[in-house]
């Protein structure tokens, strides 16, 4: 546990500021067919220091946790924020006052676990899947566990002691087709908590192993789908990380600054009617989210951000800074990964709600179309424009699964996508396995529920 050494700086704070301490703490093992390929720890961890000014931010950090450390950095940031002010000479007011108040973790770091543990269950998982599933060419299995503590005080917001822990497990699986092309297939477990929270013994993931590797046998019999416009059904990990690359990024409010497409859109239809989109902080539908978030970098205290609500843009993401130009309310959205980093504009559990129709209902509603399970790599931009590969889908006839599809590509604008759903089904799904790339990496949650709409499928 971090040592409390910035509370009693507080008091040498003459503007607006913020003080974090911070180590991120992570551990990883993989195997290759067999072989372990990473064994490694690290830790890395210090001091930084924003200051306000006139409409401008004074930054700096240092690596050494200590109190001479700490009153050297307070005072670097604070002569930046007076050049900055300076030079910029924005004259903007204060920043809008935000809620007070003090948060202490609900949950402790697990800083004598072994490396041993992770090195075992994966050697063991390992072995499960070479003994079990006879028709791989290979297999990757990799364990990773990252612990963010932060210690934060600020001169107008919540001082905070938060502690975020993420254990994942990932399962690569490969198998060759007839004509020697390799297709593979890949699964994530885990989430929220210490390693020994979620993995004991490597027999409990069979059931989600089986239908991994019965899915990767299908898309060994794969055939191309055939390109254009149609009607698809999106499971909800796919339709999750739409959300979050093609929607979610576009309401950013730094991004809308930028001149994204959601910057003239606020109060207008953005998508079905069906859809409403909300940035979880904390917990949603009464269980906690994935990657729990109760007070930002900043000192906010984190709400939920309700973004799109039937169909209408409602809201965007903010910082205390932008919250302030557009006259908004702050909801706990800017977050930094490292102790170096200043906080962004970030997404926490970014989520469509679930509708009311069933999945199966929504297959056999589909005469000709596809239903697209797995995603990989993607990409989207501030217009809302997207592609990204299918790593799993099937074929729908006559409203029944067919064949596995080949791998392929989805494209669209999402505004535009969105305003086709028309069923959404009355299930949920999260996902917390990846981090987003925004400038600095970040741990972030996404899910949803199955959505049916028209978006345009690659083909041969």
């Amino acid at each position: 546990m971090l040592n409390d050494l910035i509370s009693a700086q507080k008091s040498a704070f003459k503007d607006y500021t913020e003080l974090r301490a911070q180590v991120n703490t992570s551990r990883n093992v993989s195997f290759l067919a067999g072989n372990m390929t990473t064994n490694a720890q690290s830790s890395a961890g210090g001091v930084s220091a924003r200051v306000y000014r006139g409409g401008t931010y004074g930054f700096a950090s240092g690596a050494e946790y200590s109190n001479d450390s700490i009153k050297n950095v307070l005072a670097a940031a604070t002569e930046n924020a007076a050049f900055m002010e300076k030079h910029v000479n924005k004259n903007l007011p204060p920043l809008p006052a935000v809620k007070g108040g003090k948060f202490e973790a609900k949950i402790k770091p697990d800083n004598d676990l072994p490396q041993s543990v992770l090195i075992d269950y994966a050697k063991a998982l390992d072995n499960l899947i070479t003994e079990k599933y006879k028709k791989l060419s290979s297999r990757t299995v990799i364990a990773n566990c990252l612990e963010i503590e932060k210690l934060l005080a600020v001169s107008d917001g919540a001082d905070s002691h938060f502690y975020q822990p993420r254990s994942m497990i990932y399962v690569f699986m490969t198998a060759d087709m007839d004509d020697g092309i390799p297709v593979e297939l890949y699964k994530v477990f885990g989430g929220f908590g210490h390693f020994n929270d979620h993995f004991t013994d490597p027999a409990l993931l069979c059931a989600e192993l089986d239908a991994l590797y019965e899915a990767l046998m299908n898309k060994r019999e794969g055939v191309f789908s055939n390109a254009g416009l149609c009607k698809c059904i999106m499971h909800p990990e796919l339709a999750g990380i739409l959300a979050h690359e093609a929607v979610g990024h576009t309401v950013e409010a730094d991004i809308v600054l930028g001149g994204s497409v959601a910057a003239h859109n606020l109060g207008k239809q953005v998508a079905s009617e069906l859809v409403t989109m909300v940035d979880f902080a904390h917990t949603a539908f009464g269980k906690p989210c994935p990657l729990p978030v109760y007070v930002d970098d900043e000192g906010t205290i984190a709400e939920d951000a309700v973004l799109i609500e039937n169909g209408i843009l409602k809201n965007f993401m903010h910082s205390k800074e932008s919250a302030q130009h557009f006259g908004a309310k702050p909801q706990g959205n800017a977050r930094a990964f490292s102790f170096s980093d200043e906080p962004l504009i970030r997404m926490r559990n970014t989520a469509i709600l679930p509708g009311k129709s069933k999945l199966e209902d929504m297959i056999a509603s589909i005469d000709n179309g596809y239903y697209l399970v797995k995603t990989g790599n993607g990409q989207a931009d501030t217009t809302g424009e997207f592609m990204f590969s299918v790593g799993l889908g099937y074929e729908i006839k006559n409203g029944r699964l067919g064949k596995a599809i080949r791998e392929t590509t989805i494209s669209g604008v999402a505004f535009e996508m969105l305003k086709t759903v028309d069923m959404i089904s009355n299930d949920m799904y999260w996902e917390c396995g990846g981090f987003c790339g925004k400038k600095q990496p970040m741990t972030v949650g996404m899910g949803g529920p199955a959505i049916r709409c028209d978006v345009n499928i690659g083909g041969r």
